[in-house]
């Protein structure tokens, strides 16, 4: 900032000693040269913007639920799904979660991605043969080689509270 002052005041000075100096002709030029930058600088609009509001149908229990952070399109998921899960617990329990449940880390839950809430899921590890039954209620996990968050219950029922992450399938539940 400072320095910018500093500037300022050394382009003002010899902006007049220009017009002292038998050079007017330069200084009126450089003058006309920077106020015409100044007023081609863009500053916030005045007018607002109208807004298109249109309601949405409701989503179909088939159609994948837009992710409650991200302003992009989810990409429909495909089960089933193989891939690493992980499991989230007591940090966020008691807090509301994307679908605006309040998470349970007692109750069989996950987070996906884009799958719909309220989908049951089959999630079977596959280190182990054990499977839970899952219901989505949350958006996650936003680690790149994650496909699923589990709720602390549906961990323990997985045999993967130790490790923490383990490789696992995704199926639709049958009871769906």
């Amino acid at each position: 900032m400072q320095m910018a002052n500093v500037f300022s005041f050394s382009l003002l000075r010899f902006v007049v000693h220009g017009f002292s100096e038998r050079r007017p002709l330069f200084a009126i030029c450089l003058c006309l040269l920077l106020s015409q930058g100044c007023a081609m600088l863009k500053g916030p609009s005045k007018t607002a913007v109208p807004t298109e509001t249109t309601t949405q149908p409701a989503p179909s229990p088939l159609a994948p639920a837009q992710p409650a952070d991200k302003k992009s399109a989810p990409v429909e998921a495909k089960l089933p799904q193989t891939g690493e899960a992980s499991w989230y617990g007591a940090k966020h329990q008691g807090k509301q979660t994307a679908s605006g449940t309040t998470f349970d880390q007692t109750r069989l839950t996950a987070a996906h991605p884009s799958l719909p809430f309220g989908s049951k899921i089959k999630v079977t590890n596959l280190s182990n043969g054990k499977s839970v039954e899952v219901e989505i209620i949350d958006r996650g996990p936003f680690a790149e080689n994650r496909i699923i968050d589990l709720s602390q219950a549906a961990a323990k029922a997985l045999g993967m509270i130790e490790s923490g992450t383990t490789t696992v399938r995704l199926e639709l539940s049958s009871s769906q």
